[in-house]
């Protein structure tokens, strides 16, 4: 096993920052590339494919894949096969929107704003647990398209995986530059009932266990 150090290497560090005891799975395929597979506690598949061999298939702990990196070895840790339990999105899912990835921070950022003050003031002047409150953001559709008679439903959920993975890479704004600096776009993908989104430096897809409507945020017409 021998793959690049720096990919692979931000991906599980922010990976074992919100699950210090979460799996990854790598799935080994041609030209020299292994997609990375990991499930966020909030319940999003995310994916990064770095350059290097591996395994075909196989899952292993994060947090000793991440140890086995940094001492620059090429061992494949103990594998952990047992401990993955979620399907995988299938291919040849189709790309039903591209929304601006500064557009994707600010939804991100307006969520976190939300989330403080209805954790310091409450809602309608009335407490509300933290889990409550998390869960409900969570479930909140930021981004809805609408393409003839179908509807493709973002949650919270996706944007947040996106962003906290650093999925987006830097802003401009982040970085200080004052030449603008190419920020690129995030593609909204469906196939089947997957929903997910394509960032420049990873993926993020969910496969929602309810269809129940909520009124989003941003709404989006294709076509």
């Amino acid at each position: 096993m021998k793959l690049d150090e720096r990919d692979a290497g931000a991906f599980l560090v922010r990976l074992t920052r919100l699950d210090p005891g979460a799996v990854v799975r790598l799935k080994g395929g041609e030209g020299g590339h292994v997609a990375l597979w990991a499930r966020l506690p909030w319940g999003v598949l995310v994916t990064r494919t770095v350059e290097g061999t591996g395994p075909d298939d196989a899952t292993v702990s994060a947090a000793d894949l991440l140890a086995v990196l940094g001492d620059g070895a090429d061992t494949l840790p103990e594998r952990r096969d047992q401990h993955w339990r979620w399907p995988l999105p299938p291919a040849g899912a189709r790309v039903v929107e591209t929304v601006p990835a500064d557009d994707i921070r600010r939804i991100a950022a307006a969520a976190a704003g939300t989330l403080r003050r209805a954790s310091t003031e409450g809602v309608g002047g009335r407490p509300v647990g933290q889990r409550a409150l998390r869960d409900a953001l969570l479930d909140h559709v930021a981004i809805l398209v609408t393409h003839g008679e179908s509807r493709v439903e973002v949650p919270q959920r996706l944007i947040q995986a996106v962003v906290r993975m650093g999925f987006l890479g830097r802003s401009a704004q982040a970085v200080g530059e004052v030449v603008p600096v190419p920020v690129g776009e995030v593609r909204v993908q469906a196939i089947g009932r997957w929903v997910g989104l394509a960032a420049p430096y990873g993926l993020a897809w969910l496969l929602p266990v309810s269809q129940f409507a909520v009124r989003p945020a941003v709404a989006r017409t294709n076509g």
